[in-house]
């Protein structure tokens, strides 16, 4: 061998250097190499949970709702739909009951092994409000909530990879907390669009493929959070590799997450019908008779899915099945009548955006919901009708000053002269603003009275009663922040802890207990503005007022409580020197 040659060939590191310092020189730090030759040690994430269940008490899961409260709370949001309501309730409440029994009580858990998760099939036309049920559902519990459509595994789903990105964006939905995951819904829509064709030839690989995709994570399996085709886990490993120089390897596991299917399934009733022509004639005639469109819907069976184009083992993994009715004007009026509509509200939160408040007469909600029964699109045609109504109001009165408009029922015939009389006549505008006035009282009664019947007894058990005029207050708070009911209980809840808090620090200043009657209370909850801060305010100015006139009581006359009446907070000094001087003359 000639002595021009080295003997040492140079070693694989040894030529990524020389590799590495050429390209900084050239490019500068912008390009690196990072080596594949050697294999690093495999290091398992320590936030994955690999213990069995029981072996400890998870934080993230605190879960004691029943199913007739979960039920109730989806009765305030939902019209109709009261069969569904019960299902979903009940099967999704024993769903987070199970878990939190399995890890309080490690010897139940282990029975655990083999038992089918509550998976949940939905089937009804569109815009039922499949989707919200499940959405309130998720907001009710506080858990971790994705929505995916099951038409984009289609295209490639049958390789299986999108399935589980469905699971790795719900650790993402979670801000990336696997444990809090782990105990989450993925709702998948339109779930009927990958049953296999019937008149198809041969295998249908691409859907029946998705649905043997989607087996595995709806039962248990391991879900790898970093993949070959996310740059971003990719860098992330690569930046984990240099601080430590092992591989972080993320895993969730799939066993406690909720999946929660729904479809329209257009065909599947003529599959039912035909199975039930085949029964008795006292049977199908229960069911011909009533002539209900979806009639057959309610007795529909795995094996009907199976002829829809479902293969059995993943009808076997949505053992809980529930089906939606077809909304009628009268439905749709209710839900546009309900507080809590979202179609309403969403119109209110439109046009409050440029400082215009807007009212709906009960003839304007209930000829926007025939309009939108001819849309046959449920639900969602009330929002497509009342975005034509509304449309050139919301373009113009931004430009005017017009600060009210109140919906009625000629506006929704014919909102363009409408618009028209409204810019062009004076008093034709005063009568709108004053209509727009009355219907916001209506309104206010009508939330009240919905507060009183559904909140009414929350109320009672935080110790709180529920006044007339608190109830106004809410309803108040209600439509001048356009806010939820059931938002509007809490915010009132947490002012009232936070006077419950002044009365303490009242006391300790005083050197006497001190409570604010419920008269007084409610004259603190009048004040404007009011939130934590006005109230902290102005207890601190009561003490400062107070001070000195119940210390003298205390001193003298051995008081120990003094319950402040509603005089007291309306005129502060004059009613601690009436006290005062009463209490001295006797």
């Amino acid at each position: 061998m000639s002595d021009d040659y080295p003997t040492n060939l140079p070693s694989h590191q040894d030529i990524e250097k020389d590799i590495s310092d050429y390209l900084s020189k050239k490019y500068g730090d912008r390009v690196k190499i990072v080596g594949i030759h050697a294999q690093p040690e495999l290091e398992i994430d320590s936030n994955v949970t690999t213990d069995q269940p029981g072996d400890k008490k998870s934080p993230y899961l605190d879960f004691t709702i029943k199913p007739e409260e979960l039920c109730a709370y989806l009765d305030d949001y939902v019209v109709r739909q009261d069969e569904a309501k019960a299902v979903l309730s009940t099967k999704i409440c024993t769903h987070f009951n199970r878990i939190r029994n399995a890890i309080e009580n490690p010897l139940q858990a282990k029975r655990t092994v083999g038992q089918i998760k509550n998976n949940v099939l939905l089937i009804g036309p569109t815009g039922v409000g499949k989707t919200f049920l499940i959405k309130l559902i998720a907001k009710k519990l506080g858990v971790p909530f994705i929505k995916g459509d099951a038409t984009k595994f289609s295209e490639t789903g049958y390789v299986g990879g999108d399935v589980d990105d469905l699971v790795r964006d719900l650790v993402r939905e979670a801000g990336d907390d696997i444990e809090s995951a782990q105990y989450g819904i993925i709702y998948i829509d339109e779930i009927d669009k990958i049953a296999s064709a019937h008149n198809l030839i041969g295998a249908d690989v691409s859907r029946s493929g998705v649905q043997r995709a989607l087996l595995k994570p709806m039962e248990e399996t391991e879900v790898d959070l970093k993949v070959p085709h996310d740059p971003i886990s990719q860098i992330e490993a690569i930046e984990h590799y240099r601080a430590t120089g092992k591989r972080q390897r993320k895993m969730i596991n799939t066993k406690d997450i909720l999946f929660i299917m729904s479809g329209a399934f257009t065909d599947l009733e003529d599959i039912i019908k035909k199975r039930v022509q085949k029964q008795s004639i006292g049977f199908e005639g229960d069911i011909a008779s009533k002539k209900e469109s979806g009639r057959y819907l309610k007795h529909v069976k795995a094996e009907d899915l199976i002829s829809y184009g479902f293969e059995s083992e993943f009808i076997g993994r949505l053992p809980v099945i529930a089906c939606l009715e077809e909304l009628t004007v009268k439905d749709l009026y209710e839900i546009l009548l309900n507080p809590n509509s979202s179609v309403v509200v969403g119109k209110k939160l439109d046009f409050a955006a440029y400082g215009i408040r807007i009212q709906f007469s009960d003839e304007a909600l209930m000829e926007i919901a025939r309009k939108a029964s001819h849309e046959q699109t449920g639900a969602r045609g009330l929002v497509s009708i009342m975005e034509k109504i509304l449309l050139p109001f919301e373009k113009k009165l931004p430009s005017t000053d017009i600060r009210f408009l109140s919906v009625t029922r000629e506006l929704v015939r014919d909102p363009c002269n409408e618009l028209e009389r409204l810019l062009s006549d004076m008093d034709y505008l005063a009568r709108y603003e004053d209509q727009y006035h009355r219907l916001y009282q209506e309104e206010h009664d009508r939330i009240m009275e919905m507060l009183l019947q559904k909140r009414g007894d929350f109320l009672e058990k935080q110790g709180v009663t529920p006044t007339p005029e608190r109830l106004s207050f809410m309803a108040k708070q209600c439509q001048d922040d356009i806010l939820d009911i059931h938002d509007v209980c809490e915010i009132f809840m947490d002012y009232v802890k936070q006077i419950k808090k002044c009365e303490k620090k009242l006391s300790e200043k005083c050197g006497i207990h001190v409570t604010f009657s419920d008269e007084a209370t409610d004259r603190i909850l009048a004040k404007q503005p009011l939130n934590q801060e006005s109230i902290k305010l102005l207890c601190e100015n009561l003490g400062t007022t107070f001070e000195y006139g119940l210390g003298l009581l205390e001193k003298k006359k051995g008081i120990d409580h003094v319950v402040i009446p509603g005089a007291g907070i309306d005129d502060p000094e004059q009613y601690i020197s009436d006290l005062v001087r009463d209490f001295f003359r006797t």
